[in-house]
Formats: structure tokens, C-alpha cells, sequence
């Protein structure tokens, strides 16, 4: 297991990981919401945190609200750099298409994942070096294995 980082922390519910091993700890609703269908809200959580500088924190959906009720985050993942010291707000959306869907304070609805992050020296260049994929762009590859070449 990878050696614990110390995050400083101001909030009503303190993140909490649900199993040993999870990369995700719990963030909680601090205010309630209510989702029509189609609708997009941002729920605070009641948490800020000050990170060591050299990591980010990132706020993915949780899986169980998107599969059951089809609650997801617009922006996902969102990300929480170094310096930033206000609250983590999640902006939720219902993409169910019949039914609302309603947050209550102490609902868990988002995860946040801290990890180490490099800072990259962009260097600026004529032409960039060759690869195999070249210049080929997003959806390029297919998604079934006649597309792709990869006949298993």
C-alpha cells in the first residue's frame, strides 16, 4: 500500500474511504438538492482542503449513483490543485429522463481521489517526433476488434 500523504482539513464530514485499498473517499451533500431530469446542480460538501504542493485532488462520480439513478458530474473528474483553499463543490446532473432525484444533507455523492501530479516543461518545437499513431485522432483506433485489427 502506498505510504499515506497528511491533508489539512476543514470540514463538516471528513472524506471517509469505505473499504481498505479504495483510491476514493466519500464526499457528502452539505446542502439539499433536488435534480428534475435533465437538470445540473452544484451541491456543496462542506470541505476544503490544503494539499502539499506536488499533488492535486480529483472529484469522480460514484459508481452506484450513476448505474441505479443515473446521477453523474458535469466536469468530471473535477480537480482540486495545491493552492486552492475554498469549499469542494460538485456540480451533479440527473441524466435520467423520467425521474428527479433528490439529495439529502449527509448523501454521498461524489468521490475524491488525491495523487501526485508533475508539473511538465513544455518545450516548443518545429515539428513534433513520429509515432505509430501519427496523427490519427480521437476514435481512430474503433471500438470492436474488426475495426482495430485485433482479432482474438
Amino acid at each position: 500500500m502506498a505510504e499515506a500523504i497528511e491533508v489539512l482539513i476543514s470540514a463538516g464530514h471528513v472524506p471517509v474511504y469505505a473499504h481498505p485499498g479504495d483510491a476514493g473517499a466519500d464526499l457528502r451533500a452539505a446542502e439539499a438538492v433536488e435534480l428534475a431530469p435533465g437538470q445540473r446542480a452544484t451541491v456543496g460538501t462542506g470541505v476544503s482542503i490544503a494539499l502539499p504542493d506536488g499533488y492535486a485532488a480529483f472529484v469522480v462520480p460514484r459508481s452506484g449513483l450513476a448505474m441505479k439513478h443515473g446521477i453523474t458530474i458535469v466536469n468530471s473528474p473535477g480537480t482540486v490543485d495545491a493552492g486552492y483553499r475554498g469549499e469542494i463543490r460538485v456540480t451533479l446532473l440527473n441524466t435520467d429522463a423520467t425521474e428527479t432525484y433528490s439529495v439529502a444533507i449527509g448523501d454521498r455523492i461524489a468521490q475524491i481521489i488525491v495523487q501526485p501530479v508533475v508539473r511538465a516543461r513544455f518545450v516548443e518545437v518545429e515539428k513534433l517526433p513520429g509515432s505509430q499513431r501519427g496523427e490519427a485522432g480521437f476514435g481512430s483506433t474503433g471500438y470492436n476488434a474488426a475495426e482495430s485489427g485485433d482479432r482474438a
